[in-house]
């Protein structure tokens, strides 16, 4: 049995070549191998002076700056209002919802808006100050909301809070003036359809002046009055036609039943009314008697008999030239009548005079109502034409009208509608005024620079153990293996 021998004197290390420092380099060396320890110490001091180095100076030299917050809101709902004005037409004004449409989104466009050249030029001569030192907003969109958050900053509070205030005042100022200019243009291009539409309504008014003028016709209701008139003209005709010839059938039989016309009624009734007549009349009745006394006592030639006979012969005479003059007639003629007032006959002569007022009453308006019919449909006929064609411009004059009052309800009314392109929009915050400085943030300069030299010194530990760690992950296979 042989044993191995062990020489114990330590034998000296060989220096290091050329290759065995760049492997170092890479491996590394032991844990327990101090003598790295000054070089990573140096790595350490020179990374933290590179991290601190810059935050410190960025926190000593950097301008404190101030933001001003401000929000506006959209308002979800529409509104609509609708004028209905009787005999003129309707007008109505509707604005729809800021989000109604998926096309445009209005808080992208205000969003644009906001950033606008021409706004911030507003705002910056408003403070005074030129475009560029005003800087631009910082625009955010709420999500899921119709909220509109923007951000201004300043070298101090008031001075942030005032160029929040300014661009919010040119942003109002800049919507109203585009909100007046859609108005105006849409107003300017209802102006030419406005225009034609009076042409058409004055010209449809000349035409029919013309033919009231030449016609004498007004209106169609007139024509209609004219219609309605001849028709009553027309039944009052038949009705007088009908009472005429009532009463010439009564004047006729009375006639015949009396043996005198109407005319010589009237003039027998006349004679009733001479008082000279009804005392001849008298005179012959007496003379009437005492000549038939004296005939029944006496013979024809007694004196007495004579007598009476002559005298009533004489008031005869007397009373036929009283009657042939007070009646027009001859005196045969009227020896032939019976023209004795008696009883019941005077009545009857009084009727068949009345009858006969009546009939040449009703005669003479029959005459007058058939010569205004007559004249009246003569008139129809001649404006029959002439009201369909005033009919038709009527028509077409309240249809140009209701056109034109309608167009021009729309167009006042248009000029309420200002929210059509341009949504309303609300101040939510005004411009808050900050109560401590946004820029720079001493915080989260220190957490990054604390994060940063944890990182450093993570590293250089790793590099320390590298070694053993690259040790560990080759035995792995080899024990595989």
């Amino acid at each position: 049995m042989s044993y191995a021998r062990f020489d114990t004197h330590p034998i000296a290390p060989r220096p290091r070549t050329g290759k065995g420092k760049v492997k170092r380099a890479l491996v590394g060396g032991g844990l327990g191998d101090l003598g790295r320890l000054p070089r990573y110490a140096a790595f350490a001091i020179l990374g933290s002076a590179l991290i601190w180095a810059p935050i410190t100076g960025y926190l000593k030299t950097a301008p404190l700056k101030y933001k001003s917050s401000t929000s506006l809101i959209l308002p979800g709902s529409g509104a609509s209002a609708s004028l209905n004005l009787n005999g003129i037409g309707q007008a109505s004004t509707s604005a729809n919802s800021a989000f109604s449409s998926n096309a445009v989104s209005p808080t992208e466009t205000y969003k644009r808006l906001l950033n606008a050249d021409r706004i911030l030029a507003a705002a910056a001569e408003s403070l005074g100050i030129d475009q560029p030192a005003l800087g631009r907003p910082r625009v955010e969109l709420v999500d899921q909301t119709s909220l509109i958050h923007f951000e201004m900053t300043g070298g101090t509070p008031e001075e942030a809070q005032a160029r929040g205030n300014a661009i919010l005042t040119a942003f109002f100022e800049e919507l109203d003036a585009l909100r007046t200019d859609e108005v105006n243009t849409r107003q300017d291009s209802s102006l030419q359809a406005i225009s034609d539409y009076r042409d058409s309504v004055g010209g449809t008014r000349a035409q029919i002046s013309s033919l009231q003028g030449s016609t004498g016709l007004i209106s169609v209701k007139q024509y209609e009055v004219l219609i309605d008139r001849s028709l009553a003209l027309e039944t009052e005709v038949r009705s007088h036609a009908a009472a005429l010839a009532e009463a010439e059938a009564g004047v006729s039989a009375l006639s015949e039943q009396l043996g005198l016309d109407p005319e010589t009624a009237a003039k027998t009734l006349k004679l009733y009314a001479d008082d000279t007549y009804l005392a001849l009349l008298d005179e012959i009745a007496r003379f009437e008697a005492e000549h038939a006394e004296a005939s029944a006592q006496f013979g024809q030639a007694h004196p007495k008999v004579v007598a009476a006979r002559d005298g009533r012969d004489t008031a005869r005479n007397s009373a036929l030239q009283i009657a042939s003059a007070t009646t027009g007639l001859d005196i045969d003629t009227v020896a032939t009548l019976d023209l004795a007032p008696q009883g019941v006959r005077a009545d009857l002569l009084s009727e068949l005079v009345r009858k006969d007022v009546d009939r040449r009453g009703l005669l003479e308006e029959l005459t007058t109502l058939e010569a205004q019919y007559s004249e009246g449909k003569a008139d129809l006929d001649r404006k029959a034409a002439a009201a369909a064609q005033l009919q038709d411009l009527e028509r077409d004059f309240q249809v140009a009208e209701a056109v034109f009052a309608s167009a021009i309800a729309r167009t006042q009314s248009s000029k309420s509608d200002v929210f059509a392109s341009y949504p309303l929009v609300q101040v939510l915050e005004n411009p808050s005024l900050a109560d401590r400085p946004s820029s720079p943030n001493r915080k989260l300069a220190i957490a990054a620079g604390i994060a940063a030299t944890l990182m450093m010194l993570m590293a250089l530990a790793m590099g320390w153990i590298r070694l053993a760690l690259i040790s560990r992950l080759l035995a792995k296979p080899a024990a595989a293996a």
